[in-house]
């Protein structure tokens, strides 16, 4: 592993977060069947499943969420971990394992639209719904302080949830995110959803592994990656396959509308980049011409990039890595993220 540390310097003016208060129905929490079907999905879970009950956008919807206790005796903190647009609550299990060995509290949530939670027919997705819907889990159980760690689209709705929600947010911890970049300015075309949803329609075993391999695992493949595939293909075969690949449409309309780039100055928390450096997701890459997929995600370089953006910001490179540098190597990662969260 190559490591390679940045530490940018707090910028001296600062910027009074908008305290607003909790307008969305405050919701309940419930108990959720692990196995079985739950909003599409019959993926197992691999610890107890709760459900959060919130009414948004004129609509009753749930967030599922895994809310796993530490092992050892509690060091008082808690740490949600966001997932990315190809991944679920579970993906983050190895991780979530190690915090609570570690003392502290996770929290495992669906986004609205993904996995076990609900698919709306119709829904104005946003990083900042997807941020406020999350603070609301939050409140509704009781966490007003918060280690926040996001992968791909999970780390660019941190960075949301950062800006949004700065005074509950003690750490900030990014994994390969999106938006390090700004696609549409970089020169990637307009699709509309009505295409983005004909591509997700035809989401398959096939298509997802090809794709996972090549980004996520630099063309090399484990078995034990199948499960993630599967996980996925569970979803776009289920029995919200439709809507499920609808919404997912809208979800990726929403992250090329709304890049987070050019707001990296204005982060608070002390804020940690784990970068595979030789990820190259970029969103709308597929359907770009040649020229502009030439410029698009070149993580090595972005990394770097956004710690030097990021006051208070460290940096930490695994070579030879891709987009899931937790799956590919948990080892490496964890011994990277404890040691950081723990210095």
């Amino acid at each position: 592993m190559r490591i390679i540390t940045v530490v940018a310097i707090i910028l001296s003016g600062s910027i009074e977060p908008v305290r607003r208060a909790v307008a969305q129905d405050a919701g309940s929490i419930g108990d959720a069947p692990s196995e079985g079907d739950l909003n599409g999905s019959n993926f197992t879970y691999p610890f107890p499943l709760k459900t959060y009950k919130f009414t948004s956008q004129h609509q009753e919807l749930e967030m599922a969420f895994m809310d796993l206790p530490p092992t050892v005796e509690p060091n008082g903190k808690v740490a949600i971990c966001l997932h990315g647009k190809n991944f679920c609550g579970p993906t983050w299990e190895a991780t979530a394992r190690q915090l609570s060995t570690a003392g502290y509290r996770v929290i495992l949530p669906d986004q609205v639209g993904f996995c076990k939670s609900s698919k709306p027919k119709s829904y104005q997705y946003t990083l900042q719904q997807l941020s406020y819907n999350t603070r609301n889990l939050l409140h509704a159980l009781d966490v007003e302080n918060v280690t926040v760690i996001g992968h791909s689209l999970g780390g660019m709705t941190s960075v949301r949830f950062s800006l949004m929600f700065p005074e509950i947010v003690e750490k900030l911890v990014l994994v390969n995110p999106l938006g390090l970049e700004d696609w549409k300015a970089l020169g990637v075309p307009y699709e509309s959803i009505d295409d983005l949803y004909a591509s997700e329609s035809a989401s398959n075993y096939t298509s997802i592994r090809a794709y996972e391999q090549s980004t996520y695992y630099v063309g090399k493949w484990d078995d034990s990656y199948d499960v993630w595939v599967n996980m996925l293909v569970n979803i776009y075969q289920g029995s919200q396959a439709s809507t499920f690949a609808f919404d997912q449409a809208l979800v990726t309309d929403m992250a090329l509308s709304a890049p987070v780039v050019y707001e990296f100055g204005l982060l608070k928390p002390r804020t940690l980049l784990l970068i595979g450096d030789k990820d190259n997701t970029a969103l709308g890459k597929q359907w770009s011409p040649p020229e502009v997929q030439a410029k698009l995600g070149h993580y090595d370089v972005l990394g770097k990039q956004a710690a030097a953006a990021i006051p208070n910001a460290d940096l930490i490179e695994f070579a030879n890595l891709g987009h899931a540098p937790q799956i590919q190597e948990p080892d490496s990662f964890h011994e990277a993220l404890l040691g950081w969260l723990e210095g």
